[in-house]
């Protein structure tokens, strides 16, 4: 006579542990990812599984992963839960860091002006908050702070409570600091290299961030100052260089990509922006800026493609309202591609800290180690 099938909890943990993670290709038992497994009544079954960031793109596939693999048990019901535990980045500890408390430091570069990067920055910011992580902005950009407008703080002024550290001001459940609510927003900042490198680090340094798991760096559009003092003074997990579709922005991108290498910043991807127009009246798309151009640039220089994100009149609108087309028109087919394109980053942000380990830590995965 066959023996009964074990279902208690130690058994679906076995049963899980040999299961495949969608993102990294380890073993959940290898990534420590299934937490817990709890009998219910009627014979349901409740699964946790802890995930690198609450932002993961993954957690549909992670689902039906735990359910074809506990379905020879015959549970009634099987529901998963997540719960989730940024890391911080490998760089963390490796020496002088301005932002101690933050977990992950994320650049948004761009070759040349005008692609969308503070559009970018801000929607996935913002993205990513709204996914429950703990996320704050900071616009680089000196010469032409645009996130004050786009994020609906223009004329805000971030107070201090001990005179030694200002706290940034909060939209859309993201934490924000910029030049622009510190000086005249009409008057033209004409400063050489030392004074914007003590702008960053004043803007870095001495404010009250708090725990982070994510800080957005908007970066001005180049490859000038601001960028070599991050990458002198900052623990960054890496950079998203945003692009338009067209050969001349493709060019300044990779130029743009280049920096970064030379610097020894990691690449988290390319994000294409302005990528095809869907006209409202005939319902046909049309091509402004070509489209592909990023995939392919991608491709070509080995790094991730983060997404593709239409042109469209809301997400205009939204910047210049103040009023993010992902905080206030979340159900939009561009808004989600915004949504998808923060999801990526935040995966490929937590397989650089799965395989690279914090100093003084090992790594919880060594590459090259099979499963």
């Amino acid at each position: 006579m066959a023996s009964a099938l074990d279902t208690s909890p130690d058994a679906v943990l076995r049963a899980l542990a040999s299961q495949i993670d969608p993102s990294s290709g380890r073993t959940l038992g290898e990534l420590k990812m299934a937490q817990s497994a709890e009998v219910l009544d009627g014979n349901g079954l409740r699964v946790t599984l802890q995930l690198p960031t609450p932002a993961s793109p993954h957690k549909k596939a992670l689902e039906e992963l735990v359910r074809a693999a506990l379905k020879p048990m015959n549970f009634s019901r099987v529901e998963v839960a997540f719960t989730a535990e940024v890391r911080p980045s490998a760089s963390k500890g490796a020496g002088n860091d301005l932002v101690p408390t933050v977990k992950n430091v994320i650049l948004v570069g761009s070759g040349k002006g005008g692609v969308g990067k503070s559009t970018v920055s801000c929607n996935i910011a913002i993205a990513l908050a709204q996914l429950g992580c703990k996320v704050g902005l900071l616009d680089a950009d000196i010469y032409g702070p645009s996130v004050p407008l786009m994020m609906g703080l223009f004329g805000g002024r971030p107070q201090s409570t001990d005179g030694k550290k200002v706290l940034p001001l909060v939209a859309y459940g993201v934490k924000v600091i910029s030049i622009g609510f510190f000086v005249d927003p009409d008057q033209a900042m004409i400063w050489r290299g030392p004074m914007l490198h003590g702008a960053l680090v004043q803007l870095l340094r001495d404010v009250e961030w708090g725990e982070l798991d994510y800080l957005i760096l908007d970066l001005p559009p180049g490859t000038g100052d601001i960028q070599l003092t991050i990458a002198q003074q900052v623990a960054t997990s890496g950079a998203i260089i945003v692009t338009t579709p067209q050969d001349v922005a493709l060019s300044d991108a990779i130029k743009a990509k280049t920096m970064f290498d030379k610097v020894s910043i990691p690449m988290l991807g390319m994000v294409e922006n302005m990528a095809g127009f869907i006209c409202p009246h005939c319902n046909q798309e049309t091509e402004i800026f070509a489209k592909g151009g990023a995939e392919q640039a991608a491709t070509k220089m080995a790094v991730p493609f983060l997404g593709r994100i239409p042109i469209n009149l809301a997400i205009r609108e939204g910047g210049d309202d103040g009023k993010p087309v992902v905080a206030v028109r979340p159900d939009l087919p561009e808004a989600q591609a915004l949504i998808r394109v923060a999801q990526n980053v935040a995966d490929r942000v937590a397989l650089a800290n799965l395989f690279a380990a914090p100093r003084g830590q090992k790594p919880l995965v060594q590459l090259g180690k099979k499963a």
